[in-house]
């Protein structure tokens, strides 16, 4: 349950700013951005979706921050009154839409703030997702770092022993006897370098960048979806309270994201499919599968990152270039005017 691991966390103060009112868009203002988000995400060539706890609310699992989230009830000495353990909790509409959005190619990533483990059980594939704060159907082997995906959730948060030695199975051997831990990250744990380094490049090289469910608080995660302003990206915000980044944002949504998932997923013409057991790791022998993102993705990833930073760096070298010569032209006929109203006042005197 969220608050399980939320109290399984170490104490620390800063949690952020919490419990702010929600706000709800009118009917007709919603479909207004539900059809602009679609036609966004039709010109985008790379869109990447950032996902937070409100992404995971109706699967009756509480989020952090809303006005009933697990810290907000805890500075008043409450909990949430809907807390299912997460794995009674099943995939949402917003996460089956992603799943459904990325499998068409008009998402090509996913960055994930939520330790739920529901994009893992929606069968989205790894390669298309980063899990920057860990994932409770996941262990880690300290000795080989290959990660398993477990049937139920972690025992332990933190990154602790958990008990279990790794063993590994058929094609997918491990070291046969490392200790495992979970692969939770505590408040003073640094985020796991590939899943950043992936996050980092998408967000950069974003033509949009769609943030679902989150109040981007918390850093780096939270300023990953900026990252792509500097080649003149787009971002869209859809969450019930305000952000820090709202200001920023090319168009902010106050709604239910399985709401405008739904609305949006629809005009592009793609049906939500429904949780499938079948497709879930998690049902899977357990330790069958393994967690880890190839290193040969990121490497493919880093060379397509290099050469758009050196397109786009070219590209607004000429826009600068352009902006230098429109100014120094401008600037020229303006003198060039003054020099001739100088010579038709001589001509009047002559």
């Amino acid at each position: 349950m969220s608050c399980n691991y939320a109290e399984g966390l170490s104490k620390y103060e800063n949690k952020g700013v919490l419990g702010v009112p929600e706000i709800f868009d009118p009917p007709e203002l919603i479909e207004s951005k539900c059809d602009q988000l679609a036609k966004m995400i039709l010109a985008s060539k790379h869109t990447v979706v950032h996902t937070g706890a409100g992404i995971s609310t109706s699967a009756g699992i509480p989020d952090f921050r809303g006005p009933k989230g697990v810290w907000t009830l805890e500075e008043k000495g409450e909990k949430p009154s809907v807390n299912i353990s997460f794995d009674e909790a099943i995939p949402t509409k917003t996460h089956m839409a992603l799943k459904a959005l990325v499998a068409a190619g008009h998402v090509q990533y996913i960055v994930s703030q939520n330790i739920d483990g529901l994009h893992l059980r929606s069968g989205l594939a790894r390669e298309y997702l980063s899990e920057l704060h860990g994932n409770m159907f996941v262990e880690v082997c300290l000795k080989c770092r290959k990660q398993y995906v477990r049937s139920t959730p972690a025992p332990t948060v933190g990154k602790k022993l958990t008990g279990n030695i790794c063993r590994g199975s058929g094609k997918q051997l491990g070291c046969r006897g490392g200790n495992l831990i979970d692969n939770i990250l505590d408040w003073e744990h640094d985020l796991p370098e590939n899943d950043l380094q992936l996050a980092f490049m998408h967000s950069a090289m974003a033509e949009l960048n769609i943030c679902l469910g989150t109040t981007l608080q918390i850093v780096p995660s939270g300023d990953l979806p900026l990252k792509n302003k500097k080649y003149d990206g787009r971002l869209v915000i859809c969450n019930l309270q305000p952000t820090k980044h709202d200001k920023k944002a090319d168009m902010k949504i106050s709604s239910y994201v399985d709401l405008v998932m739904e609305k949006v997923v629809k005009r592009l013409g793609i049906e939500i499919p429904d949780y499938q057991a079948a497709e879930d790791p998690t049902k899977s022998i357990p330790y069958s599968v393994r967690w880890n993102i190839p290193d040969s993705v990121v490497k493919t990833m880093d060379k397509l990152y290099d050469k758009m930073i050196k397109e786009k760096g070219k590209l607004k070298r000429m826009q600068n270039d352009d902006k230098a010569e429109v100014k120094y032209n401008a600037k020229k006929l303006k003198s060039e005017a003054q020099t001739q109203e100088i010579d038709n006042k001589d001509n009047k005197i002559c």
